[in-house]
């Protein structure tokens, strides 16, 4: 069987970031791939599902309510890894296309007070697994030590 691209990646090189992970042609439209690595695979503990749960649900809201690309947003969601997202927007990407969105995205979960927008039992099947106050610490380490400061290091995958 065909290794997948994204097993391809050295992640014991991977360092958090954002990445272009793929891009895909359906018909004539491009959907190009962000892989959001938040924190350093196999190098430190990973996410636990509370704060994962919470940051894609604020994540996921503010996207689709964006002025600029929430019709261009497919999919935002955690990887199976619990080190960060993939986001799937519709056009042809490359990751500092996006810095701005994913600084405002970052800066959103970081401020976010109140109800965490679809945490009811009736929209979502485990609403109570959700840590607002660990994702707020996520995403403010997220701007502080990588967005805010960027480098070609964690805008391109390691060769």
């Amino acid at each position: 069987m065909k290794q997948i691209a994204s097993f391809t990646i050295d992640h014991m090189r991977l360092l958090p970031g954002v990445y272009v992970s793929r891009k895909d042609k359906i018909g004539s439209e491009v959907i190009t791939t962000f892989d959001i690595r938040m924190t350093r695979p196999n190098f430190e503990p990973v996410m636990l599902t509370g704060e994962i749960h919470a940051i894609e649900h604020l994540a996921a809201t503010f996207l689709r309510n964006h002025p600029e690309f929430a019709e261009k947003v497919v999919y935002f969601g955690p990887m199976g890894c619990r080190t960060g997202f993939y986001l799937l927007l519709g056009g042809d990407y490359n990751s500092t296309d996006i810095l701005p969105l994913i600084v405002e995205t970052y800066e959103f979960i970081r401020d976010f007070n109140g109800d965490i927008p679809g945490a009811t039992p009736e929209n979502c099947g485990n609403y109570s697994d959700m840590n607002l106050e660990l994702a707020k610490h996520y995403a403010k380490r997220f701007l502080d030590e990588v967005l805010y400061n960027i480098t070609e290091d964690n805008l391109y995958y390691p060769v």
